[in-house]
């Protein structure tokens, strides 16, 4: 790791030297789309004719992939507020390890600063200027058509994307909550809000998703591994094989709802065929069916509901549910038959409102009459 991060810092530094002799009317992007614009305000005839719009992505490339070489995705964008070296006035006192247990900080504010884990797209110099020429274009009423438009969806799609498409192929890790995320924050910029060239970015478009799909498919198939040991085996939650078991579950309850954050972008039959069918039936319904049943698998349970998106479920007229929540939907009337046995009944009530928010409201009821709950009749009468 400190091999990496001395190579980073070495590059980091080259960089600066790329277009040390470089005149800025050459390395600015912001110069050199003001030229352009000139020439799109003085002879505006002459520009178009050029097709200057299709010439621009291919002249700023270099330019806008120097200005990413920094650039991860997989990087939150929130801001951290940085004590400078001038706020502290290190104590005379070796034995305090921080300045701040002398009491001996400066708090003028010029002495903080706000650093960003990560710089996001749209706060990139090279996206502010290009919507800006973009937008000046738009204020030109004689070309509403005006191709010019359409120059940030080409660097999106042949600079921005191959680039991203790299980040989810060979670092992304999908069990990360947090590089998630970050990705799917990168995703919206791209794939919602600039989609003015449909025909070119709806290439790149499937292209990413395509690529996202896959690298979480991959994760689901190497990563999640569950063990199923013997009841007697598991019974002591302190021995070594219950411990495991535990955190292989939650990891793979994880990556669950790390794949059901793209609800929306992905498409949703992909979403239900890689989070229910390949990782909530074929790991985490099989897990909970060797558990001892208890308040502990109810709460799993009711993690994995909390997961779910909710707009799977808006329709009013519902009264079944998804298809691929079946095994789910039956385990969990296993459950509180179960549970309705023994002294623990009040978990109950919990399952039945888990069925109800998936929208298994015919089995929620049936199992109700059928075992005469008729304090829990009201659970389902509220939806």
């Amino acid at each position: 790791m400190t091999d990496f991060q001395k190579s980073r810092g070495d590059i980091l530094q080259d960089r600066k030297k790329i277009f040390e002799d470089v005149h800025d009317d050459f390395c600015n992007i912001q110069n050199i789309l003001l030229k352009f614009q000139q020439w799109r305000e003085k002879f505006p005839d002459s520009y178009y004719e050029a097709f200057v719009s299709l010439c621009i992505p291919k002249l700023l490339n270099p330019l806008i992939r120097f200005q990413l070489i920094d650039w991860n995705p997989l990087k939150s964008c929130k801001s951290r507020l940085c004590v400078t070296s001038r706020a502290v006035q290190c104590s005379q006192d070796k034995n305090q390890a921080y300045p701040w247990e002398s009491g001996r900080i400066n708090y003028n504010l010029d002495n903080f600063i706000y650093k960003f884990d990560s710089i996001g797209l749209k706060q990139m110099p090279w996206f502010t200027s290009i919507g800006e020429f973009m937008e000046s274009s738009m204020k030109d009423a004689g070309k509403e058509d005006s191709s010019d438009r359409k120059i940030l969806s080409a660097v999106i799609n042949k600079i921005v994307i191959p680039r991203l498409t790299d980040f989810v192929e060979f670092i992304w890790d999908p069990l990360s909550t947090s590089q998630t995320r970050s990705l799917i924050t990168q995703c919206r910029t791209i794939l919602e809000e600039h989609s003015t060239c449909e025909n070119e970015v709806s290439k790149g478009k499937q292209d990413i998703l395509k690529s996202i799909g896959s690298r979480m498919k991959k994760s689901i198939e190497d990563d999640v591994f569950i063990p199923l040991y013997p009841k007697s085996a598991v019974e002591n939650r302190a021995s070594p094989h219950s411990k495991f078991q535990e955190r292989q579950f939650w990891s793979g309850l994880k990556l669950f709802h790390n794949v059901l954050l793209w609800n929306g972008l992905l498409p949703e039959g992909t979403l239900r065929e890689l989070g229910l069918g390949k990782l909530l039936n074929r790991y985490l319904v099989t897990a909970l069916l060797n558990a001892t049943p208890g308040p502990e698998v109810v709460k799993k349970c009711s993690q994995i509901a909390a997961y779910l998106p909710e707009e799977w479920f808006k329709n009013s007229t519902m009264r079944a549910s998804i298809p691929q929540l079946e095994n789910f939907i039956q385990f969990l009337l296993q459950l509180a038959q179960k549970l309705s046995r023994s002294a623990i009944r009040d978990e109950v009530k919990e399952i039945i409102l888990i069925l109800v928010k998936i929208k298994a409201l015919n089995q929620a009821e049936s199992f109700i009459e059928e075992h005469n709950l008729d304090h829990l009749k009201s659970v389902i009468k509220e939806v």
